[in-house]
């Protein structure tokens, strides 16, 4: 195999209010110094959302049970951070360090309990829970399939823990993992072929060049290729799904593969991945889809437990914990790309959600830091991984993770967990037109599946790319 280069490259048609936000500036050095300056000598710290989540993972650890999770204000560049100690010098620690205090009513341990009994009471297909901190509760959102029994069900749960502990909303779609339909990378498997997308090009452990993408097409299918009916370039090395995570490792067949830090954002324009970054309530995030290019918004959640309902079994829930929540819409295709932030932070993979990027809706995904941390695998050639993280991704989680299923357990029956168990049943155009719709077994041509691929399925000439997102 000749020695290859694999960029992280995104085709489709970038959404213009996104791009406007994040090309301008997606090479540009960031002055960590200089956004750190305070507002005052007692004020709260302007602050980067990188820079915010740094900070409330430490004042995670410097206020301990007092801490009750925290949120980033975009608007004024602030870090809001909760405590429910109303100790003098708790709040004289949070404010020197340079946040906005808030005191507020429920404990990191009171949201968490209630998380469980949601876990215990409501594991209902089509159901997500998250800890909110912008409003002290837990947020239960439930999608268009939970009518019924399973409606009076979850609205009994959530009226249970009071008003003042949880919120129940709708969700007009369902939740679903957004596996098929992109131009990504492709696996041939029993009745067809399934699709999924490159995350981020990381350094194994052993130091071979390897990939994130999504755990449930780990599962799914074991080799995958660049190009559709290609020959396979790399091999499953581990994958979670359901469980504690949505992940697999993915290491390229040649060891002489280049695999750059980077996202291109198209038009010439890239990202540089500088290392993996915790999500913080309130940040702006981007994802990058081959079926929906490029778009923007703000993560919502932490710490969610998402309910999917199983493709394997019609009874059965595909239980997912750890994933991070936000209003960043998605579609089929979108599986294993990458959310990251406009400074070269690599913070997510796509796992799924519900609505689209016409009505919008809610996307979770996969933290990068935990994925990292699980596998062993560094950013890129060896960049920063999850070892120096401050641990501020679960400042504000439900934590119910404990009572999670076992990975390992149920990794080997997921062959379809996602949309795959309906590969080669084509819902888009047969002729790659249609490719942003939802195919499920793609077989369509990839070099017209979003627009303006970059090199889609192009052929293995040693200079291709492989689009991903």
């Amino acid at each position: 195999m000749p020695k290859r280069k694999v960029a992280i490259a995104v085709g489709g048609v970038a959404a213009l209010g996104a791009a406007a936000l994040l090309l301008p500036n997606a090479n540009a050095s960031q002055d960590r110094n200089g956004q750190n300056a305070a507002s005052g000598a007692t004020g709260a710290k302007t602050l980067k959302s990188a820079d915010a989540s740094n900070l409330a993972g430490q004042l995670q650890k410097i206020l301990g049970d007092a801490f009750a999770g925290s949120y980033y204000d975009g608007g004024k560049q602030q870090l809001v951070v909760n405590v429910v100690d109303g100790d003098d010098n708790v709040i004289v620690q949070a404010k020197k360090a340079g946040a906005v205090v808030r005191e507020v009513d429920n404990s990191l341990g009171e949201l968490r309990q209630a998380a469980k009994t949601l876990k215990t009471r409501a594991t209902i297909p089509g159901t997500s829970w998250a800890v909110d901190p912008r409003t002290d509760k837990v947020l239960v959102t439930a999608d268009s399939t939970v009518t019924g029994a399973k409606w009076d069900r979850l609205q009994s749960t959530v009226r249970g823990l009071g008003a003042d502990m949880a919120t129940l909303k709708k969700s007009a779609g369902s939740f679903k993992t957004f596996v098929s339909g992109g131009d990504a990378i492709f696996s041939q498997v029993q009745g067809g072929n399934v699709r999924c997308s490159l995350g981020f090009n990381v350094t194994a452990s052993d130091g071979s060049p390897a990939f994130l993408t999504a755990g449930h097409c780990g599962v799914a299918a074991k080799d995958w290729s660049d190009s559709q009916n290609g020959q396979p370039i790399a091999t499953v090395d581990q994958a979670t799904f359901p469980g504690n995570g949505d992940f697999s490792l993915v290491k390229y067949n040649d060891p002489n593969t280049q695999a750059p830090s980077e996202v291109n954002v198209g038009n010439g324009q890239t990202v540089q991945i500088k290392q993996a970054a915790d999500a913080t309530v309130g940040q702006a995030v981007f994802r990058m889809g081959s079926t929906t290019g490029l778009h923007d918004g703000k993560v919502t959640g932490l710490d969610a437990t998402v309910n999917f309902q199983s493709e394997t079994d019609p009874g059965g829930v595909d239980t997912v914990t750890g994933l991070i929540q936000t209003d960043v819409c998605a579609e089929a295709g979108d599986s294993g790309g990458s959310l990251f932030t406009q400074d070269g932070g690599a913070v997510g993979l796509t796992s799924g959600g519900s609505g689209d990027c016409t009505s919008g809706g809610e996307t979770f995904f996969q933290p990068v830091t935990a994925a990292l941390q699980a596998t062993g695998a560094t950013l890129g050639d060896g960049g920063a991984g999850a070892g120096d993280q401050s641990g501020a991704g679960d400042q504000a989680g439900a934590g119910d993770q404990s009572g999670a299923a076992d990975p390992s357990a149920s990794a080997g029956g997921q062959a379809g967990a996602g949309d795959q168990s309906g590969a080669g049943e084509q819902a888009g155009a047969g002729d790659g037109s249609g490719a942003g719709g939802d195919q499920i077994g793609g077989g369509a041509d990839p070099s017209g599946a979003a627009g303006d691929q970059s090199g889609s399925g192009a052929a293995d000439d040693g200079s291709s790319q492989t689009d991903t997102h």
